[in-house]
């Protein structure tokens, strides 16, 4: 008998665009982030073009107007603590909606989870990380310090070589991004050409000001279930308007710091009352940061601050 013949169907003339964003819910995952990150405006705005794309990209494939999928890697530039990991969560939850990756997990790594020490272990350490991250997205932090060319006999390079048959060859089920200082990034791609022309997507992430972390530490406080009195709301802009002056200056990492640290110091203030007699403590005083929990920082006796806790 013949095998019936298959009736070839025809891609449809037109789609709803709409339908595809509701079915998605891409824009509950951007305003998330719009509430999630204090200002980054430029960031904001470039992956809601990006989640654009990919909408139009998915339309013209359902339409057969797509030849092959859209190159998704990404890279993020821009100092410490400006975002870039938790935009690269919202951006692996899109392509996970979307159905450009499986899972939208993320895996973030360092240098020293794909690089071995010696011969032969490089290869397996960096095969095993992108095992773990197929279906969702591997976010490489200071990915520039894979490439070491002023030694001779690191093995970085044999790293970057298996990521780019696998960034090529998997781009339908794996989605890197490459993070790190702006000028290190761009001197990286220059000596990696390869890598350079696989990133299809370039965000740079500005420094906050200081209007911007204040409102961040506000937010911060109010996450850990603490408040500033009136005094620690100054003292906090204060520090922040000092150490914005001091090296080594993390944006939001070093604006967490400081309140963790000014956490602990509330909790000895506390706690010495309670060896020199004081027998209640009510909720208020247990959730309050005063101006002197801040002030103790060295940023303000003349000091450098240390994110190190």
């Amino acid at each position: 008998m013949n095998a019936p013949d298959t009736v070839p169907v025809t891609p449809p003339t037109e789609i709803n665009l709409h339908q595809i964003l509701q079915d998605a819910e891409i824009e509950p995952v951007i305003k998330q982030l719009e509430s999630e990150l204090i200002g980054l405006a430029p960031v904001k705005a470039r992956i809601r073009e990006i989640a654009a794309f990919l909408v139009v990209s998915r339309a013209r494939a359902a339409m057969g107007l797509e030849a092959s999928s859209p190159s998704l890697h990404m890279c993020f530039t821009g100092n410490p603590g400006t975002g870039k990991t938790t935009v690269a969560l919202r951006m692996a939850e899109i392509l996970h909606r979307l159905g450009y990756v499986r899972k939208g997990h993320v895996v973030s790594v360092t240098r020293d989870d794909l690089v071995g020490q010696y011969i032969g272990h490089t290869a397996p350490k960096t095969k095993e990380i992108l095992k773990k991250a197929m279906g969702g997205v591997l976010f490489i932090d200071e990915a520039y310090y894979l490439y070491r060319p002023e030694n001779e006999r690191d093995y970085g390079q044999e790293a970057i070589e298996i990521l780019l048959q696998v960034m090529e060859n998997h781009r339908d089920d794996l989605v890197v991004i490459l993070a790190g200082y702006k000028d290190r990034m761009d001197t990286f791609f220059q000596s990696n050409p390869g890598m350079s022309s696989r990133i299809a997507h370039h965000i740079d992430f500005p420094d906050y000001s200081e209007n911007e972390l204040t409102q961040i530490a506000g937010k911060m406080v109010g996450g850990m279930n603490y408040q500033l009195d009136a005094d620690a709301e100054k003292a906090m802009q204060e520090y922040i308007h000092l150490r914005k002056q001091q090296p080594h200056f993390a944006n939001a990492r070093s604006i967490r710091n400081a309140l963790d640290r000014a956490r602990l110091r509330q909790a000895n203030r506390i706690f010495q009352l309670a060896m020199k007699g004081s027998a209640t403590v009510t909720a208020q005083e247990l959730s309050t940061i005063s101006a002197d929990d801040l002030r103790a920082s060295r940023v303000f006796t003349g000091g450098l601050a240390s994110d190190k806790k």
